[in-house]
């Protein structure tokens, strides 16, 4: 798995910060930044915080490039709505061969491990086959119809992708693009960095949640699961009873230690 900070707003906390004096002052938008200094752009972010002034936030984005997760974690990651996705198709890319995410837990288990591996390769054999198949087949019909037999074959293995897609797994590797605005950020930290979300895509939150902090760390100083935002754990009979090993885990993320 590899989390990279593709981009995000310029001077993030300031953004911030301006956008917040409008709320509290009377001064024209040529003058909001005056004064911001770092100092008093820091105090102004904390106090938003303290008093959960969060619509502000929302006029700071963060794009994300994340490689090497499951069709499993990617699809939990687009039910966070308010973001846009771009993602790897796998209508026009040719997963001949393609490579799939182990759970730890299988790995850890030498006879779920080979029985995992084995139906990871029948499904690499299957994919081929069926793209195959169906190549010819679209082929044949293309140029049927005039198609000279390179754009034919082009064309028909697009749309051979497009149905042997269907015998993929939720294990194949895909590759993503997602932006969110910070007022997003922190609702997908409170779900995704709990201790009972599930493995995978609590580790791309957790390093999506130390990359914002080093870029703006008095904005995400209290980001993260709800037992670090407001010391206690929303999921009832459910909780993981952890909050005070959770909280000394976020710590160190949030330090980049």
């Amino acid at each position: 798995m590899k989390v990279m900070l593709i981009a995000h707003t310029p001077e993030p906390e300031k953004i911030i910060a301006t956008a917040a004096k409008l709320c509290y002052s009377s001064s024209d938008i040529g003058s909001l930044k005056d004064g911001l200094t770092e100092e008093k752009t820091a105090e102004f972010v904390n106090m938003l915080a303290s008093i959960g002034h969060e619509s502000v936030m929302e006029h700071v984005t963060f794009t994300f490039g994340i490689e090497g997760i499951s069709r499993a974690c990617s699809h939990q990651l687009v039910r966070h709505r308010i973001a846009s996705y771009s993602q790897k198709s796998q209508r026009y890319v040719n997963e001949d061969g393609f490579d799939f995410i182990t759970p730890p837990e299988i790995a850890a288990c030498p006879e779920a491990k080979t029985e995992f591996d084995r139906t990871m390769g029948e499904l690499v054999e299957s994919y081929h086959k069926i793209a195959e198949l169906l190549t010819e087949k679209h082929k044949a019909e293309l140029m049927a119809k005039g198609q000279d037999e390179k754009t034919a074959a082009r064309n028909a293995r697009k749309m051979a992708n497009e149905d042997a897609r269907f015998v993929l797994p939720n294990a194949c590797e895909t590759k993503i693009v997602v932006t969110m605005n910070v007022r997003s950020l922190f609702n997908f930290f409170e779900h995704r960095c709990c201790n009972r979300a599930q493995w995978e895509i609590r580790a791309v939150a957790d390093e999506m949640l130390q990359l914002c902090c080093q870029v703006a760390p008095n904005v995400f100083k209290n980001a993260g699961p709800s037992c670090v935002k407001t010391g206690k754990c929303p999921e009832g009979k459910m909780s993981c009873g952890k909050i005070k090993e959770i909280s000394e885990k976020y710590k160190v993320i949030k330090n980049g230690i």
